[in-house]
C-alpha cells in the first residue's frame, strides 16, 4: 500500500464535491446554525499549539449552553474539568480553531472554524449562568465558517440507538483505568462514587 502524499494523488481518488457541498460553507451563522447551537448539548473543540501539536476537548451541558451571541460570534462556557488547560494553552498560542457541535437525536452535527479568544468579561460570562453560578472564562469563537455536516458518520455509528449503547460495566471504571497507566497503589474509587462527586461539581469554576 502507497503513502497518498500530494494533492492530485488524493483527489484523483475521489469524486468532485457536489455543487451543494462545496455552498453550503458560509462565513457566518445563518438562522439554522443559530437555531442548531441553540440545541447543542455535546462539542468538540479542536485546537493547536504554535508547533503544530493538536488537541481535541469535549464540552457539553444543558440545551442552550452553547451561545450564538450573534451571526459572527460562538460563546462556550468553561466549567470544572481537570485543570490541565490544553485548550486554553493552544489558544494562547494559536487562535485557530475548529469545533463540531452534535444534538442528540439528530443525525448531522454543525462545523464552526474560526479564530478563538478567551474571555472572562462580564458581558459573555454572565449569558452562561447556571443555577446561579458562571463560569470563569468563554471561549469567543469569531466565526470564519461554518456548515452543516451530513448524517452518515452518525449514521453509521448508531449513535443516537438505544441498541447501539454500552453497558458501562464492559470496561473496568475510569479509576481503575488510571491506577494501571499512571502506577497508583490506593484502591480504586468506584465509579458510582466518582460519578456522584462529578455530579456535585459539574458547575462548579474553580
Amino acid at each position: 500500500m502507497a503513502a497518498i502524499e500530494t494533492s492530485q494523488q488524493l483527489r484523483a481518488m475521489y469524486l468532485e464535491p457536489k455543487e451543494r457541498a462545496v455552498k453550503k460553507q458560509m462565513p457566518r451563522l445563518d438562522s439554522h446554525c443559530k437555531n442548531f447551537l441553540g440545541l447543542v448539548r455535546f462539542a468538540v473543540l479542536s485546537t493547536c499549539d504554535k508547533d503544530g501539536n493538536m488537541d481535541a476537548s469535549p464540552r457539553g451541558g444543558e440545551a442552550g449552553f452553547i451561545k450564538a451571541v450573534d451571526d459572527h460570534t460562538v460563546i462556550v462556557p468553561d466549567w470544572t474539568g481537570n485543570n490541565r488547560l490544553d485548550t486554553f494553552s493552544n489558544i494562547i498560542q494559536n487562535r485557530r480553531i475548529g469545533a463540531i457541535f452534535l444534538v442528540p437525536g439528530v443525525d448531522e452535527a454543525l462545523r464552526v472554524n474560526g479564530v478563538a479568544t478567551l474571555r472572562n468579561d462580564e458581558a459573555f460570562t454572565s449569558l452562561c449562568e447556571v443555577n446561579g453560578r458562571f463560569p470563569k472564562l468563554v471561549v469567543h469563537i469569531a466565526v470564519k465558517e461554518a456548515y452543516l455536516h451530513c448524517a452518515k458518520a452518525i449514521m453509521r455509528a448508531d449513535l443516537w440507538q438505544p441498541e447501539a449503547k454500552v453497558e458501562r460495566s464492559v470496561l473496568p471504571t475510569m479509576n481503575e483505568m488510571l491506577r494501571d497507566q499512571i502506577g497508583q497503589t490506593e484502591p480504586a474509587e468506584p465509579q458510582a462514587v466518582m460519578r456522584e462527586r462529578h455530579l456535585n461539581e459539574l458547575y462548579l469554576n474553580k
